[in-house]
């Protein structure tokens, strides 16, 4: 007898507007081609699909239906938690398109938990998570879509973004769980050197990260170019990520 078929994997992410472009989406796919071993499908939740690989499986973001006039704030997110995102089955890792991936990623399809989420990186002593990396079995958690719209106004003078609602509805239902802190760390955080040796030191891959997360004042070509987007807030360039950030 055969064995069981493995449980199907997928990497999803997602892009919208103009803000990033197709060489996000597909320097995305090879960091996880080179980290993520045996088959995977990687997904791509876009309105535009100009530029982006061949072997990226495009699909639309599936509709918010945000009252008109809210601003958007990442909400789109919430679409992945379809009861039936385009027919697709098996265990999802979300990945923001400007994350940049630096070692293995087989181990978040393994590690136990129902939900998992980084936790948040600047008040650990809440249970918000951030949801640049996060994971989930596709079609499971409906009702956080259908909570979300059957209750929009109320979600949004509760809750700042999409990260602080997601992190609360999972916690409710006992199902929120975080990644071990070392894997996902925070480029902001935990890569650049303390003042004032910020001024002679380059930013580095703190050990055992496996994902790099960018979020607030740098996003890779900011980091690799020394650049930050906040006055005195100076940072060397970050050599590396040229060696992962790439096709």
């Amino acid at each position: 007898m055969a064995p069981p078929a493995a449980p199907a994997r997928h990497i999803l992410c997602m892009k919208w507007g103009s803000k990033y472009g197709p060489e996000y989406v597909n320097r995305l796919y090879a960091m996880v081609r080179r980290h993520l071993s045996g088959d995977f499908t990687f997904v791509c939740l876009t309105d535009d699909v100009t530029g982006i690989r061949a072997e990226v499986l495009c699909r639309p973001i599936p509709a918010l239906q945000l009252p008109a006039g809210i601003p958007e704030r990442g909400w789109n997110k919430l679409a992945t938690f379809s009861a039936d995102l385009h027919g697709l089955r098996g265990t999802a890792l979300f990945l923001d398109v400007d994350v940049v991936v630096v070692g293995p990623l087989d181990d978040f399809f393994t590690q136990p938990g129902e939900f998992l989420i980084i936790h948040d990186y600047k008040r650990p002593w809440r249970i918000t998570g951030n949801s640049s990396v996060y994971r989930f079995e596709l079609g499971a958690h409906a009702d956080v879509l259908e909570h979300f719209r059957s209750h929009v106004e109320e979600v949004r003078r509760r809750f700042r973004n999409e990260q602080a609602y997601l992190s609360d509805f999972m916690h409710a239902q006992g199902r929120l769980a975080y990644w071990p802190a070392a894997w996902c760390p925070s480029f902001k955080y935990h890569s650049i050197p303390r003042w004032p040796s910020n001024y002679w030191r380059a930013p580095f891959i703190p050990p055992d990260a496996r994902v790099v997360v960018f979020h607030g004042e740098c996003n890779p070509p900011d980091a690799l170019a020394g650049r930050r987007n906040r006055r005195f807030r100076h940072i060397e360039p970050a050599t590396w990520v040229a060696e992962h950030w790439r096709e």
